[in-house]
């Protein structure tokens, strides 16, 4: 069932994402060659607490595995859920990072890949790619309109570039949880519902050099291309909120765009 938020309700969760965004732009420029992504985790951790807010996604999941860190860390053929540890980012690696903020009870998401020192040429197309199927899937997004325009925005880019898209993960709900209904795939298969005033969502996504096929690895966290090839991931989190003319409803992002 949609939750769907009041005017009070979404400024809350307006103030968790830019919290969020403020983060990143601090700690996007400590993914570099040879940071290990546990310290990239704690600093996080200790940035998030002294702003007032908590790491929603530390703890979050199933009791007997729940997600160790505050920040989902993935490196190249890793797509998302990256568990943070001992391993250090090398120069040339793609670095999906993935983020949540509780603050106050309203839950903020948004996602970025960052180039580590010099990429590719190969890897900074489908990162570029990528973040214009999110921008894409934004300018589709409209106050009224279906859900699946997001998601028809979305692959027809990716595809158009020759790139795969994930569809066993998508974007989401969110606001009061991590993850809430509406499920916001990157295809266009599944539910439609309208976007209606007060719909909060975070619109992500996947995009493979591959096939867009994944596996989930032991820890029953990390995901990853089937085929090894290298994968991108942006998110913002979005509202139907009464900002438009006149208070009419208008699609808003509330996430920042973030730039390095």
């Amino acid at each position: 069932m949609i939750r769907f938020k009041n005017e009070r309700q979404i400024e809350g969760i307006r103030r968790s994402c830019k919290m969020l965004s403020a983060m990143y732009r601090e700690l996007i420029p400590l993914v570099k060659p040879g940071a290990a992504t546990i310290d990239l985790d704690q600093w996080a951790r200790r940035w998030i607490k002294q702003a007032g807010g908590r790491p929603a996604f530390l703890g979050y999941g199933p009791r007997d595995n729940p997600f160790p860190g505050a920040l989902c860390v993935s490196i190249n053929n890793e797509v998302i859920h990256g568990v943070p540890s001992r391993r250090k980012i090398a120069a040339g690696d793609l670095v999906s990072l993935d983020c949540g903020i509780d603050l106050e009870g309203f839950i903020s998401d948004q996602a970025v890949t960052v180039e580590a020192g010099k990429v590719s040429d190969a890897a900074r197309r489908l990162n570029t790619v990528t973040r214009e199927c999110l921008k894409r899937g934004i300018a589709a997004a409209k106050a009224g309109e279906r859900l699946l325009r997001i998601s028809r925005a979305v692959e027809e880019h990716a595809r158009a570039a020759g790139y795969g898209v994930v569809t066993r993960y998508c974007g989401h709900g969110v606001g009061f949880d991590v993850h809430e209904d509406p499920q916001v795939p990157n295809v266009p298969k599944g539910p439609n519902p309208r976007l209606s005033k007060g719909l909060v969502i975070a619109v992500e996504p996947m995009i493979c050099a591959g096939a867009g096929d994944v596996e989930l690895l032991d820890d029953d966290w990390t995901v990853v291309t089937a085929d090894g090839k290298l994968s991108a991931h942006w998110e913002h989190t979005i509202a139907v909120s009464g900002n438009g003319p006149a208070g009419e409803p208008a699609v808003e992002v509330l996430t920042d765009e973030l730039e390095w």
